[in-house]
């Protein structure tokens, strides 16, 4: 089975200049996991959900940070309202990031005209869950694990008098 046989053609995209809250948008409306991202007709990179999520790593707050004994058991409030004072810093300032500053680049691609077994392979070996399918030069689609698995079912048979 070939790649084009189970791809979405004409996947959404974003541009890399977009707002990443644009982004966060387009994948909660279309429920995907992730956007090819263009500079006008050329893939740039791939913006994920898992991208966008760790905008908000926050970082830890400083080990030098110690009160007195008597005072211990004001520490740890101290430190969480610090580490809620980061948090609410990088999600006022994550929205506005284009996307460009996020996305994951070099973008790891396949051709239409691979193998199901190539993109699966390919997909365990680099870690990922997407692949952008190009054409040349050209996007022309998107393929996911999920389109993988659903290709790999549609070709089985279950035997007669299986199931339910």
């Amino acid at each position: 089975m070939l790649v084009r046989e189970i791809m979405t053609r004409n996947p959404i995209t974003v541009s890399a200049h977009a707002q990443v809250r644009e982004a966060a948008a387009l994948l909660r409306t279309h429920h995907i996991g992730g956007l090819p991202v263009m500079e006008g007709e050329t893939l740039v990179g791939i913006v994920t959900e898992s991208d966008i999520i760790a905008l908000l790593e926050t970082g830890r707050v400083s080990d030098d940070l110690w009160l007195p004994s008597p005072l211990e058991i004001i520490e740890v409030p101290v430190r969480e309202l610090i580490n809620w004072e980061k948090t609410k810093s990088a999600l006022s300032d994550i929205g506005s990031t284009e996307v460009r500053k996020v996305m994951s680049h070099p973008v790891v691609t396949i051709g239409e005209e691979a193998d199901i077994e190539e993109a699966a392979h390919l997909m365990l070996r680099k870690k990922i869950a997407r692949l952008p399918v190009v054409k040349g030069k050209s996007l022309v689609g998107i393929i996911a694990r999920a389109d993988i698995v659903q290709g790999v079912g549609s070709g089985f048979s279950a035997p007669e008098g299986s199931g339910p």
